[in-house]
């Protein structure tokens, strides 16, 4: 739930902390089939994010003639939350990424394999230290949809053949609403840091939502801090 604080959020952190507490995006590559984009799974190591592409997309065809691309990814809305605000004409915070896309040899293929592979062990063993009331909030949302672990374990798999990509970025925008867009300076992204609720925001966000005495608990605070009588409440970011 967004408070005073986001108010001072750079632009920066609030590109750090979308491209953290998501795990997709949807890629744009020079010479794009005619699909235009596909939806890819990635994961950030070292402020980079690096991208699994499987191994039959095109992007691989057209990232060998051309290493230019783009990457788009919005702040996960879990359940509803996408509908809602699509109704409302409301799209979702996001950010457009454009770059060049590195393909990885085999050995930082390995590498890259591994350090995601400590990530969900780490992201994991984070869990096991929350608080029983946070651990109460997750255990009502939806894992297979919200968990970022839940949904990259899936790479480390081989069932499905993917190439990976590091994600070198050449400009980064922060989208606000419909047309509210902020340039964002590379080097103060790289020095800023993601909220550490950002890899749990998705399952946070819908653990709330899910729960009628936790929304009913919003609406409380709506009438006594904000003065507003709502029928319903819902969360639509953390920070």
């Amino acid at each position: 739930m967004k408070g005073s604080r986001t108010t001072v959020l750079s632009f920066a952190e609030k590109c750090k902390n979308i491209l953290s507490s998501n795990w997709q995006g949807n890629l744009n590559t020079v010479k794009a089939d005619a699909k235009g984009s596909s939806k890819v799974k990635y994961f950030v190591k070292k402020g980079r994010p690096y991208i699994w592409v499987p191994e039959d997309d095109l992007h691989n065809v057209n990232t060998v003639i051309d290493e230019r691309g783009s990457l788009a990814v919005t702040s996960p809305l879990p359940g509803s939350l996408a509908n809602l605000l699509q109704s409302l004409k409301k799209p979702p915070n996001r950010i457009a990424l454009v770059g060049e896309l590195v393909p990885l040899g085999d050995k930082k293929v390995k590498s890259a394999a591994e350090s995601l592979r400590e990530t969900l062990i780490s992201e994991g063993e984070a869990i096991k230290a929350f608080s029983y009331s946070v651990t109460g909030v997750l255990s009502s949302s939806d894992f297979r949809f919200t968990s970022r672990a839940e949904n990259l374990q899936e790479l480390l798999t081989e069932d499905q053949q993917y190439r990976i990509y590091k994600f070198n970025p050449s400009s980064i925008t922060y989208i606000e609403g419909k047309e509210n867009s902020h340039e964002v300076d590379l080097k103060e992204l790289e020095e800023s840091k993601a909220d550490s609720l950002s890899l749990f925001s998705a399952s946070l966000i819908d653990g709330i939502n899910q729960s009628e005495a936790r929304r009913r608990a919003l609406m409380i605070f709506c009438a006594t801090y904000l003065n507003k009588n709502v029928k319903d409440a819902l969360v639509l970011s953390i920070d």
